[in-house]
């Protein structure tokens, strides 16, 4: 298991003082909000591609790949029975893919919850399989990349469209690809009616990346969720991938979330060894 961080949590800290400060707590990857670079994929040139992926491998660290795909932007939609939309927002995954890659990453993690939820009049099988349709416009783009796009389940409290694990592996099947696979967010997970090493252990074959966080939004061992379970249930399913801290109240300060997380998962490791 690797360690790494989401890096929006660093707010206005400029690159190379957060990715320095993430290295030296620890943490071995950088899991990068396309946001934090622009407001839409498209304008991410080429260039801050390289620019980004140098600075991350010059500090010794890695780039995880890409999160939060659909935030800040405008004009996308998951769900849409509008072919036109399926179509737009599929390139946009595509083009999304093209930046991943070259930032030096493999993972798109995709949650972006308020471009999914149910629209009026759609139902959650339709929602399903508009899904889909806009997934497999984005398939070649992922397989010629070498990307993989990990479904996020999430919440009921975050939305209604793909609140569980299971929900997640269906929608999988739907695209039948390779390169479309699951995540597993410990926030999420919390919200279902089994316990989270049991839902780890259940989708171990179709688990492709691991968000570490509480229900009270922020990091690991900064709530009541217990990580011990959790790293053994990762530990025995032989979870090689990486674990990455994504947060949503910086209110403790990054530094704080960043070294309290770190050691929780450390400790954590250690007692499922």
């Amino acid at each position: 298991m690797r360690f790494a961080l989401c890096n929006e949590m660093f707010e206005d800290w400029p690159f190379e003082k957060a990715f320095g400060f993430a290295r030296d707590v620890g943490y071995t990857g950088i899991e990068i909000a396309p946001f934090t670079l622009a407001p839409d994929a498209y304008e991410i040139t080429p260039e801050r591609c390289a620019e980004t992926k140098t600075l991350i491998e010059d500090l010794g660290l890695e780039t995880v790949g890409v999160h939060w795909l659909l935030a800040k932007t405008e004009g996308y939609y998951l769900t849409s029975p509008d072919p036109a939309m399926q179509e737009k927002t599929g390139k946009y995954f595509a083009q999304l893919a093209k930046v991943c890659r070259n930032l030096g990453g493999d993972i798109m993690v995709l949650g972006s919850p308020h471009q999914r939820n149910l629209l009026p009049g759609i139902s959650h099988d339709q929602a399903m399989d508009y899904a889909a349709a806009t997934l497999k416009i984005a398939d070649t783009a992922l397989r010629d990349h070498g990307v993989t796009i990990a479904l996020e389940p999430l919440g009921p409290g975050e939305g209604d469209f793909l609140n569980t694990a299971a929900l997640g592996v269906e929608l999988m099947g739907l695209v039948d690809s390779p390169n479309v696979r699951l995540h597993l967010d410990v926030k999420a997970m919390s919200t279902e009616a089994d316990p989270v090493p049991d839902i780890i252990r259940r989708n171990a074959e179709t688990m492709a990346h691991f968000h570490a966080n509480d229900p009270n939004l922020l990091g690991p061992g900064m709530g009541e969720v217990d990580f011990d379970p959790i790293f053994a249930a990762l530990t025995e399913v032989d979870y090689e991938g990486w674990v990455s801290v994504e947060v949503f109240d910086y209110s403790p300060g990054v530094e704080t979330i960043c070294r309290e997380s770190m050691a929780t998962m450390k400790a954590s490791l250690a007692n499922a060894s």
